[in-house]
Formats: C-alpha cells, sequence, structure tokens
C-alpha cells in the first residue's frame, strides 16, 4: 500500500523534458537574477524590462520562456515545492515515511507553511497567471493527493478527497497576505493553522 502511495505521488511530481544546454544556460540565468532582484527591490517594484537587462537577454525571450513575472514566480518556486516533495517522498519521518498518517498531516502543513512564510509574494504572484490556476499547477495536485491520502488513514469514514482540498484553502497566499496586513504575527498564524489541523485529525 506504501509502495502504491509513493508511486501515485512519484507520478505526479514528475518534472519537464530535458532542454538543450544552452537553453538551460539561459534559463538558469534569468531565474538567477529574477531572485537578486526580488529579493533586493521587492516582488512588486521589478519589471520584466529590469530582470531582462541585467541578465543579458532579449526581453522576447523572457517573454517566450517565462510568459510573464507570474510565470517567473512558478519557475523560481519549483526547486523548492520538488524538495518538499522528495522528503514527503523519500525523507525522514515525520514528514516522510515511517510516521503515523496523523502526523505526517501534521508535518506536512509545518513544512508548508515554512515555505509559505518564506516566499508569501511570490508565491501569491505564482497564482495569480490566470483565475483559479492554483489548483491546476501539478505541485497542488501533488499536495492534494498526498493529503487525501493520509487523511483517508488517519480519519476512516471522513470525505478524505474534499476535505484536503479544504484544509489546504487555510495554506491561500492572498489569505496569508491579507493576515499580515491584519498584523496577524506568522507565529499566531502557524499556531492557529496547527491547532485547527489538530481538531480535524482527532475528530
Amino acid at each position: 500500500m506504501r509502495d502504491q502511495q509513493v508511486s501515485r505521488l512519484t507520478d505526479i511530481s514528475h518534472g519537464p523534458p530535458r532542454e538543450r544546454a544552452d537553453a538551460a544556460r539561459n534559463r538558469s540565468r534569468i531565474l538567477t537574477v529574477a531572485a537578486e532582484l526580488f529579493s533586493e527591490e521587492g516582488v512588486d517594484s521589478v519589471s520584466l524590462d529590469a530582470i531582462a537587462a541585467r541578465a543579458g537577454v532579449g526581453k522576447g525571450t523572457l517573454y517566450r520562456r517565462f510568459g510573464s513575472k507570474a510565470g517567473l514566480a512558478v519557475a523560481l518556486l519549483d526547486a523548492q515545492d520538488r524538495e518538499l516533495q522528495e522528503k514527503i517522498l523519500f525523507g525522514p519521518p515525520p514528514l516522510g515515511p515511517g510516521a503515523g498518517a496523523s502526523e505526517r498531516v501534521a508535518a506536512f502543513f509545518d513544512g508548508y507553511f515554512d515555505l509559505l512564510d518564506a516566499n508569501l509574494e511570490l508565491v501569491r504572484l505564482s497564482e495569480t497567471t490566470a483565475p483559479g490556476v492554483r489548483y491546476q499547477v501539478g505541485s497542488y495536485r501533488f499536495w492534494q493527493q498526498h493529503l487525501s491520502l493520509l487523511l483517508a488513514e488517519a480519519r476512516p469514514g471522513l470525505d478524505a478527497e474534499c476535505t484536503a482540498h479544504l484544509l489546504l484553502g487555510m495554506l491561500d497566499a492572498d489569505l496569508h497576505h491579507a493576515l499580515r496586513e491584519s498584523e496577524f504575527s506568522p507565529g499566531r498564524t502557524r499556531g492557529a493553522l496547527t491547532e485547527t489541523i489538530r481538531r480535524v485529525l482527532a475528530g
């Protein structure tokens, strides 16, 4: 059963096709420059023109490759998403295999909160490429499938598939941005999230 779960999640998390060496170098250069500028000036303040100029590529190249600044955000977050996915699939418990289902659910929310808190504006931007895009990307499907499997094990009889979607709604970047703007500290938000998950798991 565990092997089947890992296989299903691995299928969701597999990466894009390999690219030519020159294209990979351009992609890497653009992403490095974008990360630098976002860190220096803030995500909202950086234009695609500025990224293209510092990266030494034409603006058309950047647009063809990423489409928009939101597309750049998606690409920048991809490596972090994959790192978390690898820990879920193959890392030590409780995030990885070997712990109980309830422990793994709690560990996932803690791990994803860390990623969201450190990259809130990038995650928020990545979710604006089109209406509903958050629910279409591979990483979201991975998180939802992972939680569905664990919730079904931890709470038999629960509508695990729907509940996973609803719980992931608590990790929406716009929501967390609004909480920050309302002066809810990350620590307070994490505490409330942890308690909510605990109550769901406890029934």
